[in-house]
């Protein structure tokens, strides 16, 4: 029965020996029910007028004063209706607007009354895998909700987090094969599991333009110095950027354009503006801050590695072709794109992926007076991209996805995170998430961070998260009517993600071909290529 009851919680006492025998029932929900991180109901209201409160255990301990018994602190969850016929739950909402009083029964849930609560409620829904502890009772993540308010996917290394995030993202394409998804892949896991449903880039076929990048780009590509000499040269970049783009006959049709512009230019137009303007008298200053930014646009500009973005082929307007292969309008059946970031060179990785979420961002803002068309960018190893404060390098990729996680949602642009270390992402990034999935974590400060930004009806759950077993998972906020504890489905060998661990023990029992295998593999790392 109620002992004490608080806004969002009370204190149960409970019967050992009813414990023992719900813990005989062939129900699951039932014999687990009164056990940490189960559900348990409570009598609330008159005979006449009564109804049920779901209330989930969050702590158990033996006490003196409750003769064979125990003392159970419970956080609420949302009530709903009796039916009087069967005397289960009905019209589950969440939220509280009765509470029961002390000396109020408690009762073990049912998977009757589960069914009736994890019901779907009309709304377009994908499921994912099972309740916790039912056999059958299948979980459902509420489509618009789980993308339209962005959402998180937290775990650490080898709990499955990685399949887990394929098998949401087929079963959104599944239900919408006309959708519009980008998903940045840094070591290549996707590729294999979205051969046949998705549209797969890498370095070798992404062709992404360089005069894409806005000005903030441009100096994090071509400019080496630091300090006063940084201002310096970026100033020389930015009058000598806007007069190369000025060039292009597109630029007298648009009329005033800016530095920030994606109008296509020449590299050698700018190496030869850069060129003229250390030969006036007038500049202001030494030529060394020219030769610095000249110097360095011809090394990019020669190096093969970078040919993927700053091949003097990408000159061409193909702006529109290219949006259109990325964020797949039309989808033709295939709605997700997977751009492989692993062979970018590291040095500008983080920049690639700057200029790819921007152009997300800036598509939605510039195509507002159109019919809506919703994109939802997936980052994965999201804290490499959006750090704390503490790991704050200053680049450009942190400030557009903390901008798209703040109002992406205004303008239809939704955002996936996807994290092994969430302590070292961004707070403000992950507090924006409506929805957070969060796997095993076992570090305990990103625990800490994640019980931060759950909600409090959710407080409960989180102390299970260390237990958690691989590919199981509590998922709380906007994309599920209440907290609930699930395990995946099982996905099909062809939509896995190649992320799976080599086994040690067998792979150093074989033997050959090692000779071969280092030679071709120090051919690929001389030729910089993977092919």
């Amino acid at each position: 029965m109620v002992v004490d009851v608080s806004g969002s919680g009370g204190l149960i006492a409970l019967d050992l020996h009813r414990l023992e025998e719900c813990s005989a029932d062939e129900d699951p929900t039932v014999a687990m029910s009164g056990q940490v991180s189960s559900q348990i109901k409570l009598r609330v209201g008159t005979d006449r007028d009564g109804g049920w409160l779901l209330g989930s255990v969050r702590n158990q301990r033996r006490d003196g004063k409750v003769e064979a018994g125990a003392l159970a602190q419970v956080d609420f969850l949302g009530e709903g209706e009796e039916d009087p016929e069967t005397g289960r739950i009905t019209g589950f909402r969440r939220g509280v607007t009765r509470y029961p009083v002390p000396g109020a029964l408690a009762y073990p849930a049912t998977s009757a009354d589960l069914r009736q609560i994890y019901a779907s409620d009309g709304r377009n829904n994908v499921t994912v895998g099972t309740v916790f502890p039912t056999r059958d009772i299948r979980a459902g993540l509420y489509v618009d909700p789980l993308l339209g308010k962005h959402f998180a996917l937290l775990g650490s290394t080898g709990t499955g987090k990685s399949t887990a995030a394929a098998l949401i993202l087929h079963r959104i394409c599944d239900m919408a094969p006309e959708g519009h998804i980008v998903m940045i892949d840094p070591h290549g896991e996707y590729m294999a599991a979205f051969r046949e449903s998705g549209q797969l880039f890498d370095v070798s076929n992404l062709q992404m333009p360089y005069w894409l990048m806005n000005f903030e780009e441009h100096c994090e590509v071509f400019l080496t110095s630091t300090g006063a000499d940084r201002q310096i040269d970026a100033d020389i970049l930015a009058k000598c950027l806007l007069m190369a783009r000025q060039k292009n006959r597109l630029a007298e049709q648009v009329g005033r354009i800016t530095q920030d512009s994606p109008i296509p230019y020449l590299l050698s137009d700018l190496c030869i503006i850069l060129q003229n303007e250390m030969g006036k008298l007038d500049k202001g200053h030494t030529s060394v801050p020219y030769m610095r930014v000249k110097s360095k646009i011809e090394e990019i500009r020669a190096d093969p590695r970078y040919q993927f973005m700053f091949s003097g082929m990408l000159v061409g307007d193909t702006m529109a072709d290219f949006l259109g292969q990325l964020f797949r309008l039309p989808a033709h059946g295939k709605p997700i794109s997977i751009i492989d970031v692993s062979g970018v060179p590291s040095e500008i990785t983080s920049t690639v992926v700057a200029v790819l979420s921007r152009l997300v961002f800036d598509y939605a803002i510039w195509s507002r007076q159109e019919e809506t068309r919703p994109i939802l960018l997936v980052c994965e190893e999201a804290h490499r991209y959006v750090p704390s404060e503490r790991n704050a390098n200053g680049s450009s990729v942190g400030r557009i996805l903390s901008r798209i996680a703040k109002e992406g949602r205004k303008y239809g642009v939704s955002l996936g995170l996807i994290t092994q270390r969430p302590s070292d992402l961004a707070e403000g990034v992950l507090s924006q998430c409506g929805t957070i999935i969060a796997m095993r974590l076992n570090n305990d400060r990103d625990q800490q961070f994640v019980r931060a930004a759950m909600p409090e009806g959710a407080r409960g759950f989180l102390d299970a998260i260390p237990a958690l077993r691989n590919r199981e998972c509590i998922i709380c906020g906007e994309g599920v009517t209440i907290p609930i504890r699930v395990a995946f489905d099982d996905l099909d060998a062809a939509r896995r993600p190649a992320s799976a661990d080599p086994s040690f023990s067998q792979l150093w029992t074989r033997s050959g071909g090692e000779a071969e295998s280092v030679a071709r593999t120090v051919q690929r790392w001389r030729a910089q290529s993977r092919f």
